[in-house]
């Protein structure tokens, strides 16, 4: 479970950078706070925060289930997928919105398998 422990914090990690980013844009394209809008490169970055807030409800409980009912190491390697997807969709969106697919896909696919995984072993579990 640590190696799962480790992947979620690196997650997290992940978001806050992604944070990070968006106030440095919010400076560099003259965004003044609390507005979400009004410069197209900075609604980027924004997106790519609120996309990643999106994803971690589903991906941190999906890990931690998956892991228990099934196997950590797992669940692990599915994390380092989405940690990958999710930094592929970050230099994409950012770049070009329409290139984001694949940083997209690799994100929303092991988090979809994770809560698949996780919803059939437990099932397993209490029907015996």
């Amino acid at each position: 479970m640590a190696y799962v422990t480790a992947i979620v914090m690196l997650a997290l990690v992940q978001y806050f950078y992604f944070s990070i980013e968006v106030g440095r844009a919010r400076g560099r394209f003259g965004v003044a706070a609390p507005a979400t809008s009004g410069n197209e490169e900075f609604e980027r970055y924004f997106r790519v925060q609120q996309n990643t807030l999106e994803q971690l409800i589903m991906f941190i409980p999906a890990i931690y289930a998956t892991a228990y009912y099934g196997n950590p190491l797992y669940a692990a390697a599915a994390g380092v997928v989405f940690l990958v997807g999710r930094m592929l969709f970050f230099r994409s969106y950012v770049k070009d919105p329409a290139s984001r697919t694949v940083g997209f896909l690799l994100s929303m696919v092991p988090s979809l398998g994770m809560v698949l995984a996780a919803l059939i072993l437990s099932c397993m579990t209490f029907l015996g």
